[in-house]
């Protein structure tokens, strides 16, 4: 029986549909879809949902009811693809394109990676289909969110945050992946080539802990080939403070201040300058 309601319901939805194409009107949806795009760790993460507004409605516990499956969103089941493969709140994801569902609770709210991203709605949903679930605590906001929103927060190499938020509820979930390993290849590999990536390596050994004496080596190799590049001195500049070398940290920066003005680089007269005075201390 639910299921002829179903059909019955999608043929309805449906032939609206094609009227209303036949008839040439154009009407803003009541739900808007949004897609947004992430960079993250070395990959990409694509997200396809519709957003729903609460017009003055109960929305957690009424019309989305708690311990229920819901499609995370409206219209079609929202859609999440991973390029890569990551962890989520510590558990392993394939890299690929999952359904998001949830299931809202008072306490708690599960998260579901699902295989069904061309259901409407949560109305089919397969629990066999899900290839991931995950608990996480909701908490509570003191400014209403009127339209759902699903985004990425707290961006760095290796971490993020996705957050659901409508109504007072804000729903965060942790995303992680490990890039380490496989750019320290990388550099391995590029370094044996004619064009060495001496810039990019001496920035990354420097912002992740790595053998500064290499980072210093490299960054003198881009110096030589960037001669007018006040970036090249201030990357020089950070790397000679953190091994201690304060004097040669400020005439390097010094020298990033001098080619900035002859060039008109405002950014980096500052950042240079502020590395100067960053010596001092």
């Amino acid at each position: 029986m639910k299921s002829i309601k179903l059909i019955l319901v999608l043929f309805v939805l449906v032939t609206l549909g094609e009227n209303l194409q036949a008839q040439g009107l154009k009407m803003p949806q009541p739900s808007t879809s949004q897609t947004v795009s992430q960079a993250f760790g070395l990959g990409k993460i694509d997200l396809t949902y519709s957003r729903p507004s609460t017009k003055g409605r109960k929305i957690f516990g009424a019309l989305e009811p708690f311990d229920k499956v819901w499609r995370t969103g409206a219209n079609s089941a929202t859609v999440i693809k991973f390029s890569e493969s990551i962890k989520i709140e510590g558990k392993d994801l394939p890299a690929g394109e999952y359904a998001l569902f949830t299931i809202p609770g008072k306490t708690e709210w599960t998260i579901i990676f699902n295989k069904g991203t061309k259901e409407w709605g949560a109305y089919t949903y397969n629990e066999a289909n899900d290839v991931l679930r995950v608990k996480v605590k909701p908490t509570t906001l003191k400014d209403k969110v009127e339209t759902f929103t699903i985004q990425f927060a707290n961006i760095s190499d290796t971490n993020a945050d996705l957050q659901l938020s409508w109504e007072n509820t804000l729903v965060n979930v942790k995303l992680t992946t490990s890039v380490d390993e496989r750019v320290m290849a990388s550099i391995a590999e590029a370094m044996k080539g004619e064009k060495k990536p001496y810039f990019q390596s001496a920035i990354y050994y420097y912002s992740n802990g790595k053998d500064l004496n290499t980072a210093l080596t490299w960054i003198n190799e881009a110096e030589k080939q960037m001669t007018d590049a006040p970036w090249v001195k201030l990357w020089k500049a950070k790397i000679q403070l953190k091994m201690g070398d304060k004097a040669g940290a400020a005439k390097t920066a010094q020298e990033g201040v001098e080619i900035a003005t002859k060039i008109k680089n405002e950014e980096y007269i500052r950042l240079n300058t502020q590395l100067i005075e960053a010596t001092k201390k």
